[in-house]
């Protein structure tokens, strides 16, 4: 019997009840949202429930949203993969934008190791508990963290980055 969306979205229901919400399909891919403080055990059940059987993490990444309200500024996005089914599942959790910080889920699956050290290094997301969160591509002493839509883009000082260059002109003024 193949895995349906309605299958997967009734047993998160009957277990986490309101904690898991707005359940829909984009491009194809089932999609909810669980709240932070749910979402490691919702992670889990994913993974051990033996007639779900998401057995593999192919993504973990933060997003800013900051002219949203404060409690959700920051969100992670956790994608998972039932190899068996090749069923895939988007489950995504809102963070306080004043205190982004959710549980690690290193000890459900190795490969978060990096991934949740990124999300950190780009977007200053707290991973409690996790083995080693420290930064993993930018410099020790960033004090930034540049995915963050508040930080610039470009450096305003560079004069290889003029429009001109682009062809971003309307009636040869450079806009």
């Amino acid at each position: 019997m193949a895995l349906e969306s309605v299958d997967i979205q009734s047993k998160l229901q009957e277990t986490f009840g309101d904690h898991v919400k707005y359940f829909r399909t984009e491009y194809d891919m089932f999609v909810l949202e669980a709240d932070v403080d749910v979402v490691y055990n919702v992670i889990k059940f994913l993974k051990e429930e033996p007639s779900l059987n998401f057995n593999f993490l192919t993504d973990l990444c933060g997003v800013h949203y900051p002219d949203s309200d404060v409690n959700e500024q920051f969100c992670v996005v956790y994608h998972l993969h039932n190899w068996y089914e090749n069923k895939r599942i988007r489950v995504k959790a809102y963070l306080n934008g004043s205190n982004p910080e959710v549980k690690s889920v290193v000890s459900l699956f190795n490969c978060a190791n990096w991934m949740e050290r990124e999300t950190f290094d780009f977007y200053g997301i707290i991973f409690e508990g996790h083995p080693n969160l420290v930064r993993i591509l930018n410099m020790d002493e960033m004090t930034s963290f540049p995915m963050r839509k508040e930080f610039p883009m470009e450096d305003s000082g560079r004069t290889d980055k003029d429009d001109r260059f682009f062809g971003r002109t309307i009636n040869n003024l450079s806009i």
